[in-house]
This record gives C-alpha cells, structure tokens and sequence, in this order.
C-alpha cells in the first residue's frame, strides 16, 4: 500500500515538474527520461511517512529543452494581435480608376485653391501661383510671332551676306561656277544676276583665268545669313535677341473689399463717384453714404425716406455733391456740414445721369431730357436738350473745350456745344445703349464711348473735326437722304477713329490721369475690368473678382486706384495705375518749406 502510494505520488511529481514554477493552462510534453533511482521514502519519529526525496538532481538537458518549450509557447500568448486570425480584405475590382492622392500636390494636380487668395477675401501672401496667366506677356509673345511669321514668309529682298569691311572684293559666297567644266557642247546660261548675292557683276567663267582652287577661297563671315546654322534669318535673330520692355505688374487681387448692401443691379444708374476731397459716394437704396479713404470712416450723408437715390456726383472743386432721384429730383448737398442746399425739379422720371461744369450742374433722365441748372441762380434750369429718344443714361463734360458728350438708350451718342440747345454731333454708330463716355485728359478732343451688350465695342472720335467740312461730304449727302434726318448706319463718319470689339458689354469708361491708358468695366457675359494701352489698345491687365455686371466705376483723386461695383452688392479697390512721374527737377516753389 505504502509502495503503490509513493509510485503515484513520484508519478504525478514527474508528469508536472513544470507546473512547479508557474501555473499555465498548456500542459507540456512529458519528459522520456526515467528516474536515475529509485526514490526512497522517509518518515518521521512519529512513524508517519514524509515528503519523498529523489536520491539524484534532474538531467540538465531534458530540463533545458522543456524551458525552452516553455518559453517559446509564453511568447506566442504575449503576441495576442499577430498570432489572432485576421480576416482578409475583399478586393473590389471595378472599372473605374481612383487615383491615389497620397503624395501628391492637389494645386498643382487638381487646380483646387486659389491662385493668389480668394478676390471676396483678398490675401496678403506674395505667393504666386505657376497657372496665373499674365496676358500682357502672351499678348506680347504673338505679336512677335506674327512679325517673325510675316517677315519669314512674305519678305521680298533676298538675304544679303552682311560684310565687315566695305571693299570691292568679291563678295563671301561659294563660287557660282563648277570646278570641273562640262563638255563645250553644252549651253552657256544666260548672262543675268538672278541668283547672285554678291553686290559686284559676276565675272564670265570662260574669261576667267586659270586659277587654282586655293585662290577662290572665300572668308565666312560667322553672322553671314548664308552660313548661319540658324532656321530664321539674321534680322528676325536680332529682332528675337533685342531687349524687351518689361511689362508694368498690376496685382490681379483686390487690395480691399468694401459690403455696399443694396447697391442697384440697373445699368442706367450711376451710383459710386470719387470726390477731390477723396472721399467716395456711394448711393444705397435711399440713403447716401461717404467712405474716406485717409481714415476709413464711413458717414452717413443723407436718407430719403420715400424716394430711392439713382445718380451721386461730385463738384470738381470743393464738398458740394449732388444727387438724383427716382422721382426726378435733383439735391445738392454739402458734405462737410452734411446739409441739404438745395432741391431741383423739371423732370417727370428718374435722374440716372448727373455731370457737373464748375456752377453748371447738367441732368439726364428718363424722361428723355437734358437740364442745364446754374446753380447760382433761382431758376430750375437754364437750358433744356430734347435730342434723346430714350432715356439718358450717360453724361460726361469736357471743361477745357465746353463741349458734353451725352449717350442714351437710343444707341446714339451726342456731342454739345457749351450751352447749345442742337448737338454738333450726332452719331448712331452703336448698336446699343450708350452709357460709358469718357474725354481724354491727354489729347484734346478724344472722346471714347462703349456700347452695350449688342454691341461691345469702344470707339474713339474726334469731337475737334468740323462736322461741315469737305471730309463729311459723304455723310452729309447721306443724312440729308435719310428719312428720319439721321446718319444710317452703314456710313461710318469721318470722326470715327477706331473701333474695337472687346466681347463683353461694356458699362463703364475711365482715362488714366496719369498715363496714356483707359479702363473699362464689362458686364455680360465677363464681369472684367481691363486697362488698355492706348492707341495701340494692347491688354495690360485683365482682372477678374465681381460675380455680377461691374456697373459702376470712380478713379482717386491721384489717379492710382480704381473703386468698382456691381450687383453682387461689393466695394473692390485696385491698384491699376503708377503714380505719375515727374519730369525734371525740383523746382524753385517746390525746395521752399514754407511760403512767408
């Protein structure tokens, strides 16, 4: 009994010797090693049997193997994630293509930011975008195309070797006879420089003497066309080589964005003008509001309670600004003292041109007619033109020359005469309402006009050429033929300089003070502003941000920035022109400090 109990007892010792030292669920193979000895069984003093003792150590090896199962079974527990079974994504196989966006630059790949900040929300950053397109260089870059192009193809002269020294030697091209003579049988060509490049007659072969070859050697003249390795000619070289002017850099990005809620989306009004005392009038409804520029304030001026403001204008010396009405009103109204001066009546209809020379304040409406006020006297108006058929929505003086450009909704544009009550000149030569009228400041009598969106164009006129002269002959026999008394349209007059079509309507013309350059604002269908180079009428800059028709236009006093809105109900301020350059030095009254 006491036998069977000890051999099971070693029995089980045997099987968990491992379970010992750490307890684990796996159980580890059993060891084939026996016993060395037997184990011998003690007992105590009191008879009773103890613990049993092996009589010799356990075999290394086997011990050592049995770890090292241990502890690769521990470490494939502790890697829980890894030893787990992961399910195997599906791949879907499709026909459609999803690029990987990962490691790629979305501005350049997929156009997704803006070039240079978003025009509502002007940004500082001086970062320009490689896709900007800068017109002025592409424009440049196909006018010098063409004339490489032209002077190509359809140059009559024939290249002539370009010699350093002016002698009579013969001239730097290959001999024109063979070295090697034909038979004497064969026809003599004629005696004519048909094809002879040198400046000197070509002498007979047959009266040449006999020479060597060495003596016919010819000196190459490395910028010779002849010789040149180039596929165009010399000339096109130097015109390609030649420096260029470096085009003027207009920022595309407004410098500020002003709100201007409930600005009129009407193409007859005209509702933002620039003051001399730099100060912007803008009309909202029916209020009248003022922005300076030099602080950033903005003032209310006025608030018509029952009636809406259509036309603002300011004086051209001083703080007197007057407005128009819808119900055909005109106010005159000091700005510094915010104070109504004065209000005029005479039209039945809205006013939605103003135009002031010095005292005479001049009025369009709706109603098809024109006022001159004086604004000095008591009487209404002094003067009333009824040369319109629809309404005036344009009204433009030239002070130095008293002469006023006015244009309609008839699609004609006039020219006045100071205070005539008959036009000087009277022309139909668009083909919509006439709004933009602007005098340059740089040649007297150039007047440019825009018409609407069936016509797109801008025209130049001559308003200084006699409209009885003998060069409007043909214009004169053909409106003393005309049914209705006026110049059809067929017949261009001769104060016509030019016409341009710029694909967009046109709402508004404005002169650079300061440059020989002309802006205009386009409504359908591109909503641009674009400033010209004139007379050439080349783009220098073309700028975009309005999301609806840029309707009206005011230029600062100094002649640098243009204000524009547009029925997107927004204010934005460019930097369109430079300041204007002095010419000379500084004068005697210029290096006083001080007049005492």
């Amino acid at each position: 009994m006491a036998e069977s109990y000890a051999e099971a007892h070693i029995g089980n010792n045997h099987d968990s010797h491992l379970d010992v030292r750490t307890p684990t669920l796996i159980s580890p193979p059993e060891s084939k090693t026996p016993p060395t000895e037997m184990h011998k069984r003690h007992r105590d003093a009191s008879g009773a049997p103890s613990r049993t003792i092996a009589s010799e150590a356990i075999d290394a090896d086997a011990l050592s193997r049995a770890l090292e199962q241990f502890d690769g079974r521990q470490r494939e527990r502790e890697h829980t994630p890894e030893a787990s079974p992961r399910r195997k994504r599906q791949r879907v196989v499709g026909d459609r293509f999803i690029p990987n966006r990962a490691g790629q630059d979305l501005q350049a790949s997929f156009h997704l930011l803006h070039e240079d900040g978003s025009p509502a929300t002007p940004s500082r950053s001086k970062r320009t975008s490689h896709v900007e397109l800068n017109f002025q260089k592409i424009d440049e870059a196909n006018h010098t195309y063409s004339s490489l192009l032209r002077a190509e193809l359809f140059d009559e002269s024939i290249p002539q070797s370009i010699s350093q020294h002016n002698s009579s030697s013969r001239a730097q091209t290959p001999p024109t006879t063979s070295m090697f003579p034909g038979p004497a049988m064969t026809p003599s060509t004629p005696h004519k420089n048909l094809f002879n490049y040198s400046n000197t007659p070509r002498h007979n072969s047959l009266s040449t003497p006999n020479r060597t070859p060495s003596s016919r050697r010819t000196n190459v003249n490395p910028t010779s066309e002849i010789y040149s390795l180039s596929p165009v000619k010399y000339s096109s070289q130097q015109m390609l080589l030649s420096p260029r002017k470096t085009p003027r850099a207009v920022s595309k990005v407004p410098y500020k964005v002003l709100d201007a809620p409930d600005l009129a989306d009407d193409f007859y009004l005209n509702l933002v003008d620039w003051g001399s005392q730099n100060i912007l009038g803008v009309g909202l409804g029916s209020c009248v509001y003022m922005w300076n520029s030099q602080s950033g304030r903005v003032t209310k001026l006025c608030d018509l309670t029952d009636d809406t403001v259509t036309s603002v204008n300011w004086i051209q010396r001083g703080s007197h600004i007057a407005i128009g009405t819808h119900k055909g009103y005109v106010q005159i109204w000091d700005a510094t003292c915010q104070r109504r001066l004065r209000t005029m009546t005479g039209h039945t209809a809205r006013v939605g041109a103003l135009a002031w020379n010095e005292h005479i304040l001049t009025s369009g409406s709706r109603d098809r007619l024109i006022f001159h006020r004086d604004v000095r006297e008591k009487e209404q108006w002094l003067r009333k033109l009824s040369g319109h058929k629809q309404e005036v929505c344009g009204l433009k003086w030239n002070s130095d020359d008293g002469q006023l450009a006015s244009g309609g909704n008839d699609n004609k544009l006039m020219v006045w005469e100071k205070l005539n009550s008959e036009p000087t000149y009277k022309w139909s030569e668009h083909n919509a309402a006439v709004k933009a009228i602007a005098w340059s400041p740089h040649q007297r009598g150039l007047l440019a006009s825009g018409g609407g969106t069936a016509d797109r164009t801008i025209k130049f006129w001559n308003t200084l050429m006699s409209p009885h002269g003998p060069t409007s002959a043909a214009a004169a026999t053909a409106l003393s033929n005309s049914p209705n008394g006026e110049i059809p349209s067929h017949t261009t007059p001769p104060n016509l300089l030019r016409s341009l079509d710029t694909g967009s309507q046109v709402c508004n013309l404005a002169w650079s003070k300061n440059s020989n350059e002309l802006v205009s604002t386009h409504g359908y269908s591109q909503n641009q502003i674009i400033v010209w180079k004139y007379p050439s009428m080349q783009q220098v800059v073309s700028l975009t941000g309005h999301t609806y028709r840029v309707l009206y236009l005011a230029m600062s006093p100094d002649g640098q920035v243009i204000v524009t809105g547009a029925g997107d109900e927004t204010l934005r301020f460019w930097n369109a022109f430079r300041k204007k350059e002095r010419s000379g030095g500084i004068g005697a009254v210029e290096s006083w400090g001080t007049i005492r």
